[in-house]
């Protein structure tokens, strides 16, 4: 029996994000985004992530470059922490910035390397809280 979207996209979102993440936005689905949350599910996840025609790193790069381009930063730090989990390195995410500045506009590209910069940081606290 073959998944459907919703299914795979589920799984997909979990690996990428993490599941304390998911289980997060889960619990807050309102019968205002609940559609809203399938449709992402399925379409983002489910499909376009699901997808092997490129690998995870190179996902999250293209979409971190993507957000940081049409100055959706509300989303950086969510993707920033998935880097994690698709193998896309620091040195990566600066890459794709560097592009963002140069073709996209070097204000949107600061303001990604800023969040990156605050993101990486809460990630490096937890990690030490986490050992201690």
């Amino acid at each position: 029996m073959t998944e459907n979207r919703f299914d795979i996209g589920m799984s997909v979102r979990r690996a990428t994000l993490g599941d304390a993440h998911v289980d997060r936005a889960e619990d807050a689905k309102t019968d205002i985004d609940t559609a809203f949350q399938s449709l992402i599910t399925e379409g983002a996840w489910g499909t376009v992530w699901a997808s092997d025609g490129i690998a995870p790193r190179e996902r999250s790069m293209l979409t971190l470059a993507l957000l940081a381009a049409l100055g959706n930063f509300s989303e950086i730090p969510m993707h920033i922490r998935a880097t994690a989990r698709t193998g896309a390195s620091k040195q990566d995410v600066i890459e794709a910035f560097q592009h963002v500045a140069i073709y996209a506009g070097v204000p949107r590209a600061n303001h990604a390397l800023k969040l990156a910069k605050q993101t990486y940081a809460e990630m490096e606290a937890e990690t030490s809280a986490d050992q201690t």
